[in-house]
């Protein structure tokens, strides 16, 4: 019984939160501040205990609300928050493209003050050689957009990768 209310309730809350719209939210967000609080509303539920990419997704969206936060000392306080949802996503999953295609867009956007840009390399060079195995077509449409507009990535990976 426990074992059917657990996989309903699963179910539940991956139908509700699609992946494909929430990286359109994430993308969003990223770049239109008043997207945020929406982002971040709707990832509320995402527990550790979720999908990773989900919860990678509601660290970014903990780290983004940050931003918005009034001292700086809640501003840091949230995003190590949303940080370490990433991180975790990332111990839980480390081949998983997804959290590490979250937590370098949030390391190459985040202010040098903060420290948090020692991964870009592994993740970068993870994303590339995975690239072409990335089986969802969604999926590899925002990681294609992301590194053709990314300064981390060179110009001939750049191309490389928009010939993919």
């Amino acid at each position: 019984m426990k074992i059917l209310f657990l996989f309903v309730g699963a179910f539940i809350l991956f139908q509700a939160l699609d992946l494909k719209e929430v990286r359109v939210a994430y993308k969003d967000a990223a770049h239109d501040s008043a997207k945020v609080d929406g982002f971040y509303n709707s990832m509320l539920e995402v527990t550790k205990d979720d999908d990773v990419s989900l919860v990678a997704y509601k660290g970014a969206a903990i780290a983004l609300k940050a931003r918005q936060a009034q001292t700086i000392k809640e501003k840091k306080e949230g995003f190590m928050e949303g940080v370490s949802f990433i991180e975790f996503a990332i111990e839980k999953a480390p081949s998983a493209i997804e959290p590490r295609f979250v937590r370098l867009g949030i390391q190459e956007n985040t202010p040098k003050l903060l420290k948090y840009k020692e991964d870009i390399e592994e993740d970068k060079t993870m994303i590339l050689n995975q690239f072409e195995t990335i089986d969802s077509p969604n999926l590899k449409g925002h990681i294609k957009a992301y590194i053709l507009q990314s300064k981390v990535f060179t110009t001939e990976e750049k191309t490389v990768i928009s010939k993919l």
